[in-house]
């Protein structure tokens, strides 16, 4: 018999003990242990993954990327992807597929133990269409996790760029960390529609929370000052540490903006171009007694 043909009656004929088996290694991992999946759940996925494998066996044997085995990688992917949002470990979930591999090396051994060429096909053939789709079971996971972080790092980037409202007519953005050209797109889109909201005259970028400023994120900040412009207000730059001006005037970063020491410096000066002051009322006699 070829590889195939000893895979799919090992799989048929001892399929209630490779799945105890089976079982049995999955509850000595870590994914019972961390309790982000309950045991009955797992064993409804193993089963599940069990019965599509000896299925994709009976009709497209070992290659694994087949059109047969096609329900198979979704069910795969699906499992995958489920567990990186739950936030399984890479070897967690690695390990599903691969821990099939010792009950199924077992019992073919048991069953051919005595012909070393009928073994041999059976194990490569176990090897190969297990291997494949653990690769695939991983390549879900890495991308998935990929995506979960990427979004993650995008409701970062909206929530560490907050437009306030100072007054009428005045927006202050304080930023805090590293500007890069995702951030700052994230900074512009922000700035904007807030000044269309609130009908800004004035909007005041704060960058007391930016550890540096160099050549790139002085372009950065430009390009915010330029597009807030273009929507009809006008911008501050405050918050410039001494340390920062130093280095920008080593580094020849010219900004070409109004800028102050202060967030309440900048502040004072827009009350001031919109023709607003603000005076501290003094008690009199009579409210003092």
């Amino acid at each position: 018999m070829d590889g195939a043909e000893v895979l799919k009656r090992t799989l048929i004929e001892d399929e209630a003990a490779i799945l105890d088996a089976w079982y049995a290694s999955l509850r000595e991992g870590t994914s019972l242990q961390s309790g982000r999946i309950r045991e009955a759940e797992l064993q409804t996925q193993a089963k599940a993954v069990y019965g599509q494998l000896r299925d994709a066996l009976a009709n497209g044997g070992v290659d694994a990327d087949g059109e047969q085995y096609t329900l198979l990688r979704e069910a795969l992917a699906d499992i995958s992807r489920s567990r990186a949002i739950q936030g399984f470990t890479p070897t967690d979930t690695a390990n599903f597929v691969f821990s099939l591999k010792a009950p199924v090396f077992a019992a073919i051994g048991k069953a051919h133990g005595t012909d070393a060429a009928t073994l041999a096909a059976g194990t490569w053939a176990a090897s190969k269409v297990l291997d494949r789709l653990g690769l695939h079971t991983m390549e879900v996971f890495l991308a998935s996790r990929e995506e979960v972080i990427g979004r993650q790092g995008q409701e970062i980037a909206e929530l560490s760029t907050p437009v306030v409202r100072l007054w009428d007519g005045i927006l202050a953005l304080p930023l805090i960390g590293t500007l890069d050209s995702a951030r700052t797109g994230v900074v512009m889109e922000n700035l904007l529609q807030a000044i269309v909201d609130e009908e800004a005259e004035i909007a005041i970028i704060d960058i007391t929370g930016v550890p540096t400023v160099d050549t790139l994120v002085a372009q950065h900040l430009l390009k915010t000052v330029a597009a807030a412009r273009l929507m009809g207000a006008d911008c501050f730059v405050s918050g410039i540490r001494p340390q920062i001006a130093q280095t920008m005037v080593h580094l020849g970063v010219e900004l070409n903006v109004v800028s102050k020491a202060t967030l309440a410096d900048a502040f004072a000066l827009a009350l001031r171009q919109t023709g607003r002051k603000v005076v501290r009322q003094q008690a009199s006699a009579e409210g003092r007694r």
